[in-house]
């Protein structure tokens, strides 16, 4: 038998199961710019992520009771949040198939300094917010929130091969979208 996960916020997780407003408030703050940044990174819209972050909280608070402690609390409240993100491109009419790429995928892997890392996910990530949202979406999960193709399959409703096919285009979009503003090459040197 599975183990329950121990979570260092348990006393506060336990008080919001009884409607403790101090309690929600506190969970609020420890989890809000986490979940906030995860909404942002599909939605691409300051706005809506905020309203998705606002309703996501509100039925955490109402569902709370049935957050078993099989993983983290955190876990599920992304799990909330990416759901309610997806929900919203998909009322928006906005998740399209994405179109084909060919390019191959380059091996990266080089050594490189922490702040030239850090550069590198800075442009990463200002590459995909330029990305259409189906390309956003796919690359979130997987490289920014840390879904396998298994749970991105059944968090989609699509199959496990599609989630693969998906990442693979869009990780290659994202490569020749990068090629184009010199980022791979600024540091092929080293």
């Amino acid at each position: 038998m599975e183990s329950k996960y121990v979570n260092i916020h348990q006393k506060l997780i336990d008080d919001c199961v009884t409607g403790n407003c101090k309690a929600q408030f506190e969970i609020y703050k420890k989890y809000y710019k986490a979940m906030f940044n995860a909404s942002l990174r599909i939605v691409n819209d300051t706005a809506e992520a905020e309203d998705i972050l606002q309703e996501s909280f509100l039925d955490a608070f109402r569902r709370i009771g049935s957050y078993t402690g099989e993983g983290s609390f955190g876990s599920w409240l992304k799990r909330i949040v990416v759901n309610r993100s997806l929900d919203y491109l998909r009322k928006a009419k906005n998740f399209v198939p994405l179109d084909e790429v060919g390019a191959d995928i380059p091996d990266d892997s080089d050594q490189i300094s922490e702040e030239q890392l850090q550069y590198r996910v800075a442009e990463v990530k200002k590459a995909i917010l330029q990305m259409p949202e189906d390309f956003r979406v796919i690359l979130s999960l997987v490289l920014f929130e840390g879904y396998d193709h298994d749970e991105i399959s059944r968090i989609l409703n699509i199959s496990n091969q599609l989630s693969r096919t998906r990442y693979s285009r869009a990780r290659q979009k994202l490569l020749s979208l990068l090629k184009e503003t010199s980022f791979i090459n600024a540091f092929s040197e080293n």
